[in-house]
């Protein structure tokens, strides 16, 4: 992944605030594991002061919270995120991340309630972390995307045939990589999810 300057770089000089032309609203939620970068999406997106439940992480998760591969982590996501993002003058999404931990997962189904679909954010170092996000989701009958967020210190480099194959990801299933960082990486994610549910409806659609 970039740096920290083009983290910052990527932020929008100001928040616009909800057009009067918008009429739809989606309820889309950002899920996967511990420290892959949902809440660093939802900011790096978001068109408003995005909310966030983030603490500073305490000595009370060493022993629960798994800290391998983000040593580094200093704060973590104890409830939800949330932000906004209008894709065009009338569509604009509500954007939900879900905490990653495993003692969290419980928010996750209400979470769920009314979204119409979501991205699974990936960490290839934490492959096995995105099992748990993909398996609720397919519970819930949610559509999803999968987003692979590319750190630096990734020095496999798995392809994205590689990465489909150790999720046992079905072809319909749309798979991208990213940046969380960079606003217009952390848009095209949510412009494809918006595909995938479009062209979900039209193939139900004809289908009935």
């Amino acid at each position: 992944m970039g740096s920290a300057t083009s983290e910052a770089s990527a932020l929008p000089a100001t928040r616009t605030p909800l057009g009067d032309a918008a009429e739809t609203g989606l309820k889309i939620v950002v899920v996967g594991g511990f420290g892959v970068g949902k809440t660093t999406l939802v900011r790096s997106v978001s068109e408003i002061r995005p909310l966030n439940t983030e603490e500073v992480m305490t000595q009370a998760g060493i022993g629960v919270d798994d800290l391998g591969g983000v040593a580094a982590k200093t704060t973590t996501t104890v409830a939800f995120d949330f932000g906004r993002i209008s894709l065009n003058e009338r569509l604009v999404l509500y954007l939900f991340g879900a905490p990653g931990q495993e003692r969290f997962w419980f928010l996750w189904d209400r979470l769920f309630t009314g979204t119409l679909g979501a991205v699974v954010l990936v960490d290839t170092r934490r492959m096995d972390d995105s099992w748990y996000a993909i398996d609720r989701l397919e519970h819930h009958g949610t559509p999803f995307v999968v987003a692979v967020n590319r750190f630096d210190e990734d020095t496999a480099a798995h392809s994205l045939d590689e990465i489909r194959q150790a999720l046992a990801l079905p072809e319909g299933v749309p798979l991208i990589e990213c940046d969380a960082r960079v606003r217009t990486s952390g848009k095209h994610v949510l412009v494809t999810l918006v595909d995938h549910l479009y062209h979900m409806a039209l193939a139900q659609e004809s289908a009935s």
